[in-house]
């Protein structure tokens, strides 16, 4: 079985009507090549500092997420929405959402792990001061195959992965902002480490470029496949890209080399 995966790498400010148009404009890129789903990057609709999201917040369902609703059903495709900023329960969470080919909704994944660090250029980060955390693992389905969610740091901690890969995950979808220091040393290292050691494809879609106040993002979106191998990677600027995942490939390397099988769950956990 073959599914097509778009992902669109897009440079979100603070304007969402531009931001939104800009993510439009690649969703009708990619549905013309043929993809049968795309995943745009972690705050698609709104990318600022940490003191902008109270007020960029929405509830689900809401205006952005009705557009991407719009945007899976006009086109009969999946819609990865990447994340945005969701005011639910009297917090604001960092959250994924996916869309079916007819616009109804199959997933939401609230960020698990959040973003709080000194990068090596001087500049601090406080995800926490701005959002919730979430305490769901969440896979989903699309047309037979299970996709396990994760956002940008939760790459850091493979438990999350193990516990998708658990959950029958055969494709893990990371929409990501990624900083320019942390994305240079670390950002396709822990990519191929999740694939490799989950025997999974991963598709992560990142942000790029300068947003706000000095800060920029890395950029690079890739798709990794289950043995460790970069099939297609952005280039330093917005773009797009189609990559074929076959899930025989898939299926032929956990038969040579099967770690869901040999891991020590009763040891680890």
């Amino acid at each position: 079985m073959i599914v097509k995966i778009g992902l669109a790498q897009l440079n979100s400010r603070q304007n969402k009507a531009a931001n939104l148009a800009a993510a439009g404009r690649a969703i009708d890129r990619l549905a013309g090549q043929g993809a049968d789903l795309v995943v745009l990057p972690e705050m698609f609709n709104f990318h600022g500092l940490e003191d902008g999201y109270q007020a960029a917040a929405e509830e689900i369902p809401g205006p952005s997420t009705e557009w991407a609703r719009s945007k899976a059903r006009e086109h009969g495709m999946f819609v990865h929405c990447g994340s945005l900023a969701e005011r639910r329960d009297g917090a604001v969470f960092n959250t994924s959402v996916v869309f079916d080919r007819d616009g109804a909704e199959v997933a939401r994944y609230s960020k698990i792990h959040l973003f709080d660090a000194r990068t090596p250029d001087g500049l601090e980060y406080r995800e926490s001061d701005a959002f919730a955390a979430g305490d769901q693992v969440v896979v989903c389905e699309c047309d037979g195959i299970t996709f396990g969610l994760a956002i940008c740091y939760d790459l850091r901690f493979p438990e999350l992965f193990h516990a998708l890969a658990d959950r029958g995950a055969q494709v893990f979808l990371v929409p990501a902002a990624f900083t320019v220091p942390t994305g240079i040393a670390h950002w396709e290292p822990v990519i191929r480490a999740r694939a490799i050691e989950n025997g999974c494809y991963v598709a992560a879609c990142g942000q790029w470029g300068l947003y706000t106040r000095g800060r920029q993002n890395y950029g690079h979106s890739l798709v990794v496949d289950p043995w460790g191998t970069v099939l297609a990677q952005c280039r330093e600027s917005p773009d797009t890209l189609v990559v074929e995942l076959d899930m025989d490939y898939l299926r032929s390397v956990r038969e040579r080399l099967p770690v869901q099988r040999h891991r020590r769950r009763d040891l680890f956990g």
